[in-house]
């Protein structure tokens, strides 16, 4: 069982009753997620109260209505994943840390300098958000934070987002690896084996990943491959 000091509060409420048990923030956010986590490893105990504080117990009665069950493993799993848990400062700072380590990932990939069409550094991503004074929401997807945060940073960088469209030759001693590759930095759109064996392929790469793609394509082949920059959008 968790060390009752390091211990919060998942609450469940519903048609008036309140459920509460004391759970290990990190590990009960990781089972919300769907993570295997013994039980063990995410309660103090499985007794279920109506108020922690007091040291009030719920009822069986109440319980067995709400729940449909008596088997407290599986009302605490319930509460777990159904209720709200306790977020502890410390760990809503690196919730909130990591998401914003997703986002400047995102748009370091994803958006490119608007004058120079040049992926941002990570770093200069970085601090046009404190400049913005951009707030990250730490239980929100960085995906679906993205855009508004890029109208945020427009004010201060210029910035746009843009995958490209890059036709890829490849001589047929590397053109096995190099398929592989394409397919880790984009969409392949079209692919063609020619009869020497030599590929011919169409790839849909963000913006960001394009002077990467070139620069793992030129390492792997040598310096032997083609690539042309056929649309932007």
């Amino acid at each position: 069982m968790v060390n009752i000091d390091e211990a919060v509060i998942a609450r469940y409420k519903r048609e008036g009753k309140n459920f509460e048990i004391l759970v290990e923030c990190d590990n009960a956010l990781l089972l919300r997620e769907g993570k295997d986590i013994p039980l063990d490893d995410v309660v103090v105990t499985t007794d279920i109260f109506s108020d922690v504080k007091k040291g009030s117990h719920a009822s069986e009665k109440d319980m067995k209505v709400i729940f449909g069950t008596e088997d407290k493993l599986e009302i605490c799993k319930f509460i777990i994943k159904k209720g709200d848990v306790q977020i502890t400062a410390e760990h809503q700072r690196k919730l909130r840390d990591e998401k914003r380590k997703q986002i400047i990932s995102l748009i370091h990939r994803n958006a490119v300098d608007a004058k120079t069409g040049l992926p941002h550094p990570p770093l200069r991503i970085d601090n046009a958000m404190n400049e913005a004074k951009v707030n990250i929401d730490s239980f929100k997807s960085a995906e679906a934070q993205v855009q508004d945060i890029i109208k945020k940073l427009r004010e201060i960088l210029p910035i746009k987002y843009e995958v490209r469209e890059i036709a890829v030759k490849i001589p047929s001693q590397y053109a096995g690896k190099s398929y592989t590759l394409l397919k880790q930095f984009g969409k392949l759109l079209n692919d063609q084996w020619q009869n020497n064996g030599d590929l011919v392929a169409v790839v849909e790469v963000p913006a960001g990943l394009t002077q990467d793609m070139f620069d793992e394509l030129n390492k792997m082949t040598h310096g032997n491959v083609e690539t042309k920059i056929i649309a932007k959008k």
